[in-house]
């Protein structure tokens, strides 16, 4: 008897403690899409800089913000760009922990030379990448991205044309994993709040 009565003691007990973890780290409610799960990590091999060629690894331990564009996109790209170098102003230290990954969909006219400069006009943490033509669209189709590139109009320079794209920037972990998604019309401080605390508990761990 006295050995039953330890033994249900102690799973009270722990029982108890059960409890009182549970009650002690809620879960969090994102305010972004919760993409965890329904998306693969994050892995590419792209054009960077220099020509040189960058991969996940060159990412490592870093929260990843990916975004699909172009340059000479006329309004999407450069209103995105310029609300992700707000949300990096606003994370303060924290954004020392995160690289914008700016990623072409217009491989014919955007070199990767080119790209790095469009994007360090807006934020010195952002990295443009490109790719052949095979290389982007198996990219795209990876995080499910549309885009389509119009053909010239009659008359025009092979070099003008449209694109159009998916918006949206997905959120990757500093393990690589798909996390959250922004759309373009989200709040800076919404973005802001959500990705501190992504940084916050991916870096406790």
């Amino acid at each position: 008897m006295r050995l039953w009565l330890n033994r249900l003691s102690r799973l009270l007990c722990i029982v108890s403690l059960l409890t009182l973890t549970a009650c002690s780290e809620p879960d969090y409610k994102w305010s972004l899409y919760d993409v965890s799960g329904h998306l693969p990590n994050l892995e590419f091999s792209l054009k960077g800089t220099g020509n040189k060629t960058v991969t996940q690894a060159n990412l490592k331990n870093k929260t990843v913000l990916v975004f699909f564009g172009y340059a000479s996109c006329p309004d999407i790209c450069p209103t995105t760009m310029a609300q992700l170098t707000e949300v990096m102003t606003k994370l303060g230290d924290d954004a020392q922990d995160v690289r914008i990954l700016f990623i072409s969909v217009d491989p014919h006219r955007d070199t990767p030379d080119m790209l790095q400069a469009y994007v360090d006009a807006f934020n010195k943490n952002a990295v443009g990448l490109t790719g052949s033509e095979k290389d982007v669209a198996a990219l795209a189709r990876r995080y499910r991205i549309a885009y389509q590139i119009e053909k010239p109009k009659p008359g025009d320079s092979s070099e003008i044309y449209d694109v159009t794209h998916s918006r949206g920037v997905f959120i990757f972990d500093r393990f690589g994993k798909a996390r959250l998604l922004a759309s373009d019309t989200e709040a800076i401080d919404t973005v802001t709040a959500d990705l501190r605390r992504l940084i916050q508990t991916t870096r406790a761990k």
